[in-house]
């Protein structure tokens, strides 16, 4: 199945990627990639869906989801190094995915969080994307 990140959420102050599940009367019904548990997110939550993520370049805005396709011609089938990982690798793997990215705005901690993106879309989604006007589809196991 291909991962629509327009319904892909970060909500912050919680770890891991929900997906869009419906509307409730107060907030979002979202479910974990990670475990597939259900919760609510109010309106107060700060919820931002990955189709709306962009990276600094030196010379405009790269798209999430074409820094994922970077990152997974860059490192093939292995994953994403962690979050925890040394600063000096995280800079090594963005200067090869994403080589005029902007030192002054793309911080190692954004770094961070776009790699543990990276891996949990690996490892619980799927990194063949939607395209825009395409419809999220299953596809059938032969």
């Amino acid at each position: 199945m291909k991962t629509d990140l327009a319904r892909i959420l970060s909500v912050s102050g919680q770890s891991g990627l929900f997906l869009y599940i419906n509307q409730a009367r107060q907030g979002a019904i979202v479910e974990s990639l990670r475990d597939k548990k259900r919760t609510i997110f109010d309106m107060r939550s700060r919820i931002t869906t990955l189709a709306d993520i962009s990276i600094y370049t030196n010379t405009d805005e790269v798209k999430l989801q074409q820094v994922f396709l970077n990152m997974k011609d860059v490192l093939g089938e292995a994953d994403a190094p962690t979050a925890k990982a040394d600063a000096a690798d995280l800079k090594a793997l963005f200067e090869k995915a994403l080589p005029d990215y902007d030192v002054d705005r793309f911080h190692v901690s954004h770094m961070k969080k776009v790699v543990t993106w990276y891996n949990e879309l690996k490892n619980f989604a799927s990194l063949e994307f939607v395209e825009e006007g395409e419809e999220a589809v299953e596809e059938s196991a032969e």
